[in-house]
C-alpha cells in the first residue's frame, strides 16, 4: 500500500475535501497539521519546493500537489494506480 502524507490545517475546506476523497478510496494517510505541529509548515514548503498553501499531498514521497491536483489526477485515472502500489 502506498504511503500517503497530507499537510493540512483544521480550518481548511480544501483539506477536508482532499481527505474525503482519500477516505472514499479507503486510502490510509498520515496527516500533518501545520497549524499545531512545530516546523511542519517549513518542512512542507521545503518538500513541495515552496508551496505554502494547504493541503500539500505526497504519495510514496512524490509530490502530488494540492486538492485540485489530487481531484484532477483522480479524474484522469491516475490516482488509483498510485494508491495501489
Amino acid at each position: 500500500m502506498a504511503k500517503i502524507e497530507i499537510y493540512t490545517s483544521p480550518f481548511c475546506g480544501y483539506c477536508h475535501r482532499a481527505k474525503s476523497l482519500l477516505k472514499k478510496k479507503k486510502a490510509a494517510f498520515e496527516e500533518v497539521d501545520v497549524f499545531t505541529t512545530r516546523g511542519a509548515r517549513d518542512e512542507m514548503m521545503a518538500r513541495s519546493k515552496g508551496h505554502h498553501t494547504v493541503p500539500q499531498i505526497f504519495i510514496d514521497g512524490k509530490f502530488i500537489g494540492g486538492c485540485d491536483e489530487l481531484f484532477e489526477l483522480d479524474h484522469h485515472g491516475g490516482l488509483d494506480p498510485l494508491l495501489a502500489v
